[in-house]
């Protein structure tokens, strides 16, 4: 069974930095596309950030590039996002998700991409 358990949300004030982590089990962790999205409240969710290879190429959305980085411990199957410089648009439940990329369905930042998704945590900036 694939598991995916996130933590390292808080609540911090416009210009600090978070790390979120999530443990994966239960499948070839290396063989996965990885990625990080949000939800904020009454709008759709948001990728924010894959690791798309082995090894370990990377994607992110324009609204976190050069404030946040995907980063994977291979060694312990876990999966970080490195938050920093955050703002009040940032507040929302941050989802770990794992997927089996294909030719016909590579990795990307796309909710339809992925079937297995963590249970959320909340992250909340305050101005």
């Amino acid at each position: 069974e694939v598991r995916l358990v996130e933590s390292g949300g808080d609540s911090v004030q416009t210009g600090g930095s978070l790390r979120l982590s999530c443990e994966a089990s239960g499948y070839d962790y290396m063989g996965y596309c990885m990625a990080w999205f949000r939800q904020a409240p009454g709008k759709e969710r948001e990728g924010i950030a894959a690791i798309v290879d082995r090894a370990g190429s990377t994607k992110y959305g324009d609204s976190v590039t050069g404030r946040f980085s995907i980063s994977r411990d291979n060694d312990n199957d876990r999966l970080y996002l490195q938050m920093d410089n955050l703002q009040p648009e940032d507040t929302g439940t941050y989802y770990c998700a794992g997927a089996v990329p294909s030719v016909a369905h590579p990795c990307a930042l796309r909710v339809s991409r992925f079937a297995h998704w963590g249970q959320g945590t909340q992250v909340t900036v305050s101005s």
